[in-house]
């Protein structure tokens, strides 16, 4: 994909010459030992909360809300900026106690109860676009945050290990408690900054399989972070008491296979986690194996992406359009440091990926407001700020225990729109899977390229992860995490992975609606068959339409809900979930508009 841009499209600001770009990935790749990088306008800022009663809060004060509760005024703001509301109330419990109180509260005030963490995540499931776009009072919503009290850590298993946390915990402090502890996961979500009820109510992942010969061990699963969950407290309806109370459930329980990916339609306070010994990783990065080389079809040779997957299992590959080849992440159990390795005690190890520099600033605004003929240069600029930062910053062979190697997305990244996908299929199906979606975006952009359009400028993502087999937990009776987007096929035995597809573009990028809803009825039609089926990843974009994510009727209330009623026992699949959360939260305390069209 190394084609220049289209001569009839909008014409670069000529001050921004392919000379100074590659300079300024010089100076990107080079940050930390050279220059401080410029910060980038579309980095996040976090605006501070207005206590309610001050004189900068702005909204009508709540009549009647437990005087005990600590309330702000603050802005909810998502992690690509496209949904944002400015005026959010939010309360800040800190007891179970207080955690009911604002549930009668906000039971017998007619107001939703959504809980917020770090908004890392793209759809609507806290705030729905529908209310932001009807002004602050069109949906009454209280936001409830538990990351200021809600920071409880404790080991409660030994053999296989478990830990009991509270879910305001970031899943950065939850990792370094359990490295502390001799513990950790085998995968997880790549940023730190995201609290461990958040990833649980979208089934978080991160991307591994066992490499060959590799040995599954007690309390490992290689499936999402939601698998792990043994037990939850959770504010739900108690039937008996015909009240919201803070109820508890284990893994055994049937309420447990909705609790465990909720979508937010309920709130879990605390859950008992199953995880493992911990180990050392080494994380090797590869610039130079070209992208016909590693998606290669099938039964190709070479250096191709399967190949990898064979001899570590855990893989990541990262492509800038218009480039020839990707960023490829591989990452291998390996107990003692090797010569060559670097070794790394913090996470976060490429800096040069967390900041972009004023030019490539610059650019992204340029490529946005029109001249989005930029778009291959910016493609070149940012393969050459990684090859460049990976060289500079002793990155391309690190070694160290798990955490450091597993996150490496800061708040500083720039912040873009994905779309996602999770094609569940046979391990030596993936080749197969990777190459036929290459092929495809490839064809696809080349064609948009040809009509002067270019809507994705960011990366293709791709990760390949196990399925949730509950029996990995090792607990008999284990129940399945039913809404998860990799949940196994009882009619398909045979799948045993899933392969995650991404693609990145800065938000507003003209087009891209368009080229996502093409590609998204593609992959629907492409992976549904006796090799592979498709879902859809909760935290991303689906549901296209030329009116954005979301807005696509025919995924949206027909293909999600059959994709996770195939192959499911009528008891453990989409109907029953739903009914199951609705049984928790029957005055609907728990929901949004997004939620009533997705789970009605």
């Amino acid at each position: 994909m190394s084609q220049g841009y289209d001569e009839s499209g909008p014409r670069p600001d000529p001050a921004l010459t392919r000379r100074r770009l590659l300079g300024a990935a010089l100076t990107a790749g080079a940050g930390q030992l050279l220059a401080p990088v410029g910060a980038a306008k579309r980095a996040w800022t976090k605006l501070a909360p207005a206590p309610a009663g001050s004189e900068l809060a702005s909204l009508p004060p709540l009549m009647d809300f437990p005087s005990s509760v600590t309330l702000v005024q603050e802005t909810f703001k998502n992690w690509s900026g496209e949904l944002q509301q400015d005026d959010a109330w939010t309360c800040q419990p800190a007891t179970e106690e207080e955690v009911v109180l604002v549930a009668h509260w906000a039971a017998r005030a007619g107001y939703a109860l959504r809980v917020r963490g770090y908004a890392h995540n793209w759809s609507p499931l806290v705030i729905s676009k529908e209310s932001i776009h009807a002004g602050a009072g069109s949906e009454k919503i209280l936001l409830m945050d538990l990351r200021v009290h809600w920071q409880g850590m404790q080991m409660t298993g030994a053999t296989p290990p478990a830990v009991t946390v509270e879910c305001g915990v970031p899943m950065e402090d939850l990792l370094d408690f359990l490295e502390g502890a001799g513990c950790g996961v085998t995968s997880c979500p790549a940023p730190g900054d995201i609290t461990v009820g958040g990833a649980l109510a979208i089934d978080g992942h991160g991307t591994g399989v066992p490499a060959s010969g590799e040995m599954r061990l007690p309390g490992q699963t290689f499936g999402s972070l939601s698998n792990r969950v043994l037990s939850v407290k959770a504010l739900a309806w108690d039937p008996q008491k015909e009240d919201y109370r803070v109820r508890s459930f284990t893994r055994t329980d049937p309420e447990m296979r909705a609790l465990m990916v909720s979508l937010g339609r309920t709130i879990l306070l605390e859950v008992t986690l199953r995880v493992e010994e911990n180990h050392n990783l080494r994380c090797e990065s590869y610039v130079s194996i070209s992208g016909a080389e590693l998606f290669a079809p099938p039964g190709s040779g070479g250096q191709t992406l399967e190949s990898f997957i064979e001899d570590s299992g855990r893989v990541e590959t990262i492509w800038y359009p218009f480039t020839d080849n990707p960023w490829l992440k591989v990452w291998t159990v390996t107990p003692s440091k090797p010569w060559l390795s670097r070794e790394v005690d913090t996470p976060y190890n490429y800096p040069f990926s967390d900041n972009i520099s004023e030019e490539a600033s610059d650019l992204i605004e340029q490529i946005v407001s029109g001249a989005a003929g930029l778009t291959p240069i910016f493609g070149q600029v940012m393969y050459s700020t990684t090859a460049l930062g990976l060289f500079f910053n002793g990155s391309y062979d690190l070694w160290g225990p798990s955490k450091n190697l597993l996150h490496y997305i800061r708040p500083t990244t720039l912040r873009v729109t994905a779309n996602g996908y999770a094609i569940i299929t046979r391990r030596d199906n993936v080749q197969s899977v990777v190459h036929r979606f290459v092929e495809r975006y490839e064809a696809l952009m080349q064609s948009y390229a040809a009509n002067g359009l270019y809507p994705i400028n960011g990366p293709s993502e791709i990760r390949v992860t196990g399925l949730d087999h509950s029996e990995e937990v090792d607990l008999p009776g284990a129940q399945d995490p039913t809404l998860s987007a990799i949940v196994p096929r009882e009619d398909h035995p045979e799948w045993d992975v899933a392969v995650w597809l991404d693609l990145l573009t800065i938000p507003g990028t003209p087009s891209s609606s368009e080229f996502y809803a093409e590609l998204e009825a593609w992959l629907f039609d492409e992976f549904e068959d006796d090799d592979a089926t498709i879902r859809v990843e909760w935290s991303k974009g689906w549901g296209y339409s030329d009116r954005g994510p979301w807005t696509g009727n025919a995924v949206m209330s027909r293909a999600v809900p059959a994709s996770l009623r195939k192959g499911r026992p009528k008891e453990a699949g989409w109907d029953d979930a739903l009914a199951c959360l609705a049984s928790l939260d029957p005055r609907g305390l728990f929901r949004n508009v997004f939620l009533d069209k997705l789970l009605p």
